[in-house]
């Protein structure tokens, strides 16, 4: 199966400029986390089953609903794409006791369930809902 390139690319751009990020919910798609790790950036990816990462993608079985706060400590951003609404408080609350940014995507016309700046990537809208600081 060939991987589109297209897809990640958007969020790549935005995504390069942090040293240290941990994507919710990696499931099988791990051409984003693999690409910001081949441009330096520190990945870790958490799912609440265990997952195959690309070399130089730490990964930690964590459930964001229940969430281990250590795997996020760290963190200048935590992203995710395609993100359920059930899901977009527990992960901002998630961002916040770390201090990072939190962004991410949903699912089609699912609306965002939190607070957001809207962001228009070539590939949909990314959900901005917490900067750092804030």
């Amino acid at each position: 199966m060939a991987h589109s390139r297209r897809n990640p690319d958007a969020l790549l751009e935005v995504l390069a400029d942090y040293d240290r990020v941990v994507e919710i919910g990696i499931g099988r798609r791990t051409d984003l986390a693999r690409a910001l790790a081949d441009r330096g950036v520190a990945v870790t990816a958490t799912d609440v089953h265990e997952r195959d990462v690309p070399a130089g993608v730490a990964f930690v079985r964590d459930d964001i609903v229940n969430p281990e706060p250590s795997v996020y400590a760290d963190a200048d951003a935590i992203y995710a794409r395609n993100l359920p609404p059930e899901l977009h408080r527990p992960a901002l609350e998630v961002a916040r006791t770390a201090d990072a940014d939190f962004l991410f995507t949903t699912l089609g016309g699912d609306p965002s369930a939190v607070p957001v700046e809207r962001k228009t990537i070539e590939t949909g809208t990314l959900y901005v809902a917490r900067v750092r600081g804030e």
